[in-house]
């Protein structure tokens, strides 16, 4: 008995010994090391549970020595598991990344979502919206979000204008990557696959410094879809049917990822489309065939990471017939006849006019986050854009482009985030890019855009400050180094009827009789900033404040075209004398949501120096015909305008939503109205929705666009076919017009993991004819007729 009672005591005694060792420790953010409290410490294997007091700290007595493993969450940051050894009294440290959930408020208003940005006037399209517009384009889509409109050549090369700019004011990022795609051309369509953007956010102005100062228009920002870090397959594949154009599309995606953070993504899509169809006809020679496809792989963990994207995309879009004009006299006939001169039968054939766009984009990134520090990051890319403009040619010359250019871009960027600090963020960073634009000579036509090689440096220092719960502060600055070095023929009668002989005497490498070898090597410098504020009062109105002056260098085309643009049917001249152009703009932001309605107001007003402008001047003759003339210039100008948007939920399965959107250009130099100012419009919808229908959703929309009454003054020509002077009506508006259009949608589960999403929109759904002020076929033939798309989502 003795001994037995010695074994038990002694067995007692050391398993005392063992549970009475204490675990201890804090729980800090990992950014800035300030204590977490009321974080929670749970112990898996036996269930012990500790909680952290204000300076974060946490004790937990009479553990045993052996391994566990601790369960650690906290309201706003990512719970982490941590293996721990016990071995008598033990101490660990925990961080948790604290910042990692700390997101912008984000309200939800029908398929936008807002309030990403602090001060400036920003919303974002969801993966649903984008989804909606699977086959169609960006310029589309983005028609969705007030103040943006877009200017058109027919309907299938569609660029976006942001609060009446567009072109080389509207700066767009696909995955980081600012797009080098000659968006100077009036109808080069930006090279981005809508399938492949998981969301697009609009930021209307310059605000956003770190993307570039020359955004004076704004900034488009196609974002990829996070990947989960967690052991997952999961894809989606749509397919779309157009009537309109007889055609559709397929896109499917898949993506792999791993909880140790690894993941690799795949995308493609295919679309093909026949000749489009106004009310009356077929607006012949319209058709598209496209083809996108990305790999995306990578590894992102907390501390650090590294993602790499290719990217492919390829587009041959067929241009209306009809407005191919051989002299004034054809464009003269086609604005007063009101129907194209060409209508032919339907095909999928793209003939002559035509374009043929390649982009290939690369891009790798590295991230690092330093313990109480920051983040930083640094970004190589590599971008590829070939275009050919196909003109009708004689003499069996169909297969040569009548332009062949080649842009090849390399950039290098690096930032770095200081955000240690709750009320505090600085953001610092540089570029350098490298880019070198072939004309190909052996086109057999004189080259609109020479041989250039351009050099851009940029830095730029952002800083966001909290003053209060419902005040904080944002301000930036920006420096931004251009410098153009180009080869290019001149006539010499070209260059001595602009002056240039005087000007730019020292500029000419060898005169060649006929024509003169030029070599303009151009630096412009400028300075970028922004002020803004953002206040949240306690019954959660909004109000944004903020002023950006914005400043932009002359592109390519502002500066060197000469000679007659093919695709477009004008003869375009570019001016070596222009200079930068600098905006200051201020925009106000004013949003209030009730309990089933809410309100969206945004006026701006936009003053900008210099400002570079594109209009019709006059008619030239060429041995191939007499044709317009259009001619770059520089003035001053203001631009004015408000966005209001509202909703409201009647009951739980009606509401409605509603947009409006006006902007007045005028040139304050000459008290002459801009061109090219998109018309007041009013889009107004209502919806339908009963989610135990299988998600059934309904919703009718009415589209108003008025007449634009503020243009600039036609011009007079010569017409060779009437001998006397004529008003060309080039810039005479088509009257308003109104559309309406149908959208509905149901999902089916098919599994657990699998849902089959079916919906059906009808565009122009009174098949009204119509004519757009931004729509450079406008002259020759109608706007697009009704149109029915069926599409089936399968996500998997």
């Amino acid at each position: 008995m003795f001994c037995i009672a010695f074994i038990i005591l002694t067995s007692i005694i050391g398993y005392s010994q063992e549970c009475k060792s204490i675990l201890s420790g804090q729980v800090v953010d990992y950014h800035n090391k300030t204590p977490l409290d009321e974080a929670t410490i749970y112990i898996l294997e036996n269930e012990f549970r500790a909680s952290t007091n204000t300076d974060g700290k946490f004790e937990i007595p009479n553990i045993c020595s052996g391994n566990y493993t601790l369960e650690v969450s906290h309201p706003e940051c990512r719970t982490i598991l941590l293996d721990v050894k016990v071995d008598g009294d033990t101490k660990v440290d925990i961080k948790l990344e604290h910042h990692l959930e700390q997101l912008d408020e984000v309200k939800v208003i029908g398929n936008i979502l807002r309030d990403k940005t602090n001060s400036a006037q920003e919303e974002t399209l969801n993966l649903n919206t984008l989804e909606n517009y699977s086959a169609g384009n960006l310029g589309d889509a983005l028609k969705e979000i007030g103040g943006v409109s877009t200017l058109n050549t027919g309907a299938n090369i569609v660029k976006p204008a942001i609060h009446g700019l567009n072109g080389s004011r509207v700066l767009i990022l696909n995955d980081g990557v600012r797009m080098q795609d000659m968006e100077w051309g009036a109808e080069h369509a930006p090279t981005i696959d809508i399938n492949s953007a998981g969301s697009v956010s609009v930021i209307k102005g310059a605000s956003a410094l770190q993307y570039g100062g020359d955004a004076i228009g704004g900034v488009i920002v196609a974002e990829q879809a996070k990947v989960p870090s967690k052991d997952t397959i999961y894809g989606k594949t749509i397919l779309s049917g157009v009537s309109n154009g007889r055609g559709g599309n397929i896109v499917s995606e898949l993506t792999k990822a791993y909880e140790s953070g690894w993941f690799v993504k795949g995308q493609g899509s295919y679309k093909r489309m026949g000749d489009n169809e106004a009310p009356d006809y077929v607006l012949s020679n319209t058709g598209v065939k496209e083809i996108a496809a990305s790999l995306q792989l990578g590894k992102h963990e907390f501390t650090w990471g590294w993602d790499a994207r290719y990217s492919y995309f390829n587009t041959e879009i067929a241009i209306l017939r009809a407005s191919h004009i051989g002299n004034v006299d054809d464009l003269i006939s086609s604005i007063n006849s009101g129907e194209p001169e060409i209508i032919r039968p339907f095909t999928y054939e793209l003939q002559n006019p035509r374009q043929d766009v390649t982009h290939h984009l690369g891009k790798l990134k590295f991230y690092k986050r330093f313990e109480g520090l920051g983040k930083w990051n640094v970004q190589y890319d590599f971008q590829s854009n070939r275009r050919f403009e196909y003109d009708i040619r004689r003499g069996g010359r169909d297969n040569i482009p009548s332009i062949d250019l080649k842009l090849t871009t390399h950039t290098l960027s690096t930032d770095f985030k200081w955000d240690t600090k709750d009320d505090l963020n600085i953001l610092v960073g540089l570029m350098g890019r490298y880019q070198d634009n072939f004309a190909n000579p052996d086109t057999g036509v004189r080259r609109l855009i020479p041989d250039y090689e351009k050099i851009d440096f940029g830095s730029f220092l952002i800083g966001e400050y909290r003053v209060s719960n419902q005040f904080l502060v944002d301000a930036g600055i920006r420096y931004d180094y251009n410098k153009i070095d180009a080869l290019k023929f001149y006539r010499t009668s070209r260059w001595e009827e602009r002056g240039y002989d005087e000007d730019f005497e020292d500029l000419v490498v060898e005169d060649l009789g006929t024509q003169l070898l030029v070599n303009p090597v151009l630096d412009f410098h400028n300075i970028s900033a922004t002020i803004g504020g953002k206040y949240l009062s306690l019954d959660g109105t909004q109000i944004k404040l903020n002023y950006a002056m914005s400043s932009r260098a002359p592109n390519p085309s502002e500066l060197f075209s000469e000679g007659l643009h093919h695709s477009a049917a004008r003869i375009e001249l570019g001016d070596l004398r222009i200079t930068n152009e600098t905006s200051h703009k201020i925009t106000t932001t004013l949003e209030k949501d009730f309990s089933t309605w809410g309100i969206l107001l945004e006026p701006y007003a936009n003053w900008i120096q210099n400002f570079i402008v594109l209009e019709p001047s006059g008619v030239e003759f060429t041995v191939r015909g007499s044709f317009p003339v259009w001619e770059y210039r520089q003035t001053n100008a203001r631009l004015l305008g408000v966005d209001f948007s509202a909703y409201s939920y009647w009951t739980d399965h009606w509401s409605t939503n509603h947009k409006f959107s006006l902007v007045k250009g005028q040139d304050t130099a000459t008290n002459t109205p801009l061109i090219n100012v998109p018309a007041a419009n009013t889009r107004n919808s209502v919806t339908f929705t009963m989610p135990k229908w299988n998600g059934f959703e309904a919703s009718l929309e009415s589209q108003y666009v008025f007449r634009q009454n503020e243009t600039p003054d036609n011009i007079v020509v010569f017409s060779p076919e009437q001998q006397e002077d004529v008003v060309l009506e080039i810039n005479t508006p088509p009257d308003a017009y109104h559309l309406l259009a149908f959208r509905s949608k149901m999902e089916f589960p098919i599994s657990n993991k699998t849902k089959l999403t079916t919906s059906l929109s009808i565009n122009n759904l009174l098949n009204t004819n119509y004519r757009d002020y931004l729509n450079r076929q406008r002259y020759f033939a109608d706007d697009l007729g009704r149109n029915f798309t069926l599409q089936l989502k399968l996500n998997y």
